[in-house]
């Protein structure tokens, strides 16, 4: 009886189920499926067992992709949030129209497609006309191949992912400095405290919650990098990663071995074995503020 009276309840969620099943639980299942065969896409899948898992952890474009990455991380997620930290306090003591100015300067990167992205800096970073390279000539400084150097490809690519992601972190920091109280720099202001003070005790305390987001966030969009240095390396399954490897990232080499190289079965563990590792960042970083939480 109860449950005749719900049919209508059950009725109105049968079409988003439907969808999460088809294009939510079947890949997932179906992907956990081929990362245990041999698999082109046309033969029929062999059963391999833990073989593409090994293969994908013991190949050297695994450690060359992670060492990259592990870089990458720790210069772009803390550099990263220091520079939009710094816009929204600039744009935070803006008010009126030189406040919608610049926050809408500062986020205009993030709305540019990858691709524009991409071609913009590959223009900058030009060995023959490039704006950055023009600068140097001005300092009497040498010409600088950035994309075709291994000693300079990352680094390039760090100032580009800050430049396109640094205004989706302002605008969510600028967000929490809104809903901290006036009065409490009107009251350490009283105090005698400086700018640098209201900072350190007021601002970055009261700011926690958010800094714990965006910090998570950054990790997590950190650990799947893949279009912007996948375009300025030539944007192709055959060849991509930059010279040597240099900018070499795991869901670059995931799809390269998917669709260059066409093993799907070991694109799938490669996708399964970076889910893994981000469910186990995640649950760090949750770790550490519960433990922080109760100190």
């Amino acid at each position: 009886m109860n449950a005749r009276k719900h049919l209508p309840h059950y009725a109105m969620v049968l079409p988003f189920a439907a969808l999460f099943a088809t294009f939510f639980l079947y890949p997932i299942a179906s992907g956990f499926y081929y990362s245990f065969h041999s698999w082109n896409g046309a033969n029929p899948a062999v059963y391999v067992g833990l073989a593409n898992y090994q293969s994908v952890v013991s190949s050297r474009d695994f450690t060359r992709a992670m060492s990259n990455l592990m870089l990458y991380i720790a210069i772009t997620v803390p550099l990263g949030i220091s520079v939009a930290f710094g816009l929204a306090l600039l744009v935070d003591s803006f008010r009126g129209f030189w406040s919608n100015f610049f926050r809408s300067a500062f986020f205009l990167p993030v709305i540019l497609p990858a691709f524009l992205a991409a071609t913009i800096w590959r223009w900058m970073y030009a060995p023959n006309f490039g704006l950055v390279n023009m600068i140097l000539g001005w300092f009497d400084l040498p010409s600088v191949n950035f994309l075709n150097d291994t000693g300079t490809m990352l680094y390039a690519l760090i100032a580009v992912d800050i430049w396109v992601s640094a205004g989706f972190n302002m605008v969510i920091l600028l967000a929490g400095l809104k809903g901290i109280p006036r009065d409490l720099y009107e009251a350490a202001r009283l105090d005698g405290a400086s700018k640098l003070q209201q900072i350190r005790y007021i601002t970055i305390p009261m700011l926690a919650p958010v800094l714990f987001f965006v910090v998570t966030y950054g990790f997590i969009s950190a650990l799947q990098v893949f279009d912007v240095p996948w375009l300025l390396t030539g944007s192709s399954f055959t060849a991509y990663g930059g010279r040597r490897g240099a900018l070499l990232f795991p869901v670059m080499d995931m799809m390269g071995r998917a669709f260059g190289a066409v093993r799907f079965g070991e694109a799938a563990a490669y996708g399964f074995i970076l889910t893994l590792i981000i469910i186990l960042f995640t649950a760090a970083m949750f770790g550490l503020r519960a433990l922080r939480a109760r100190k």
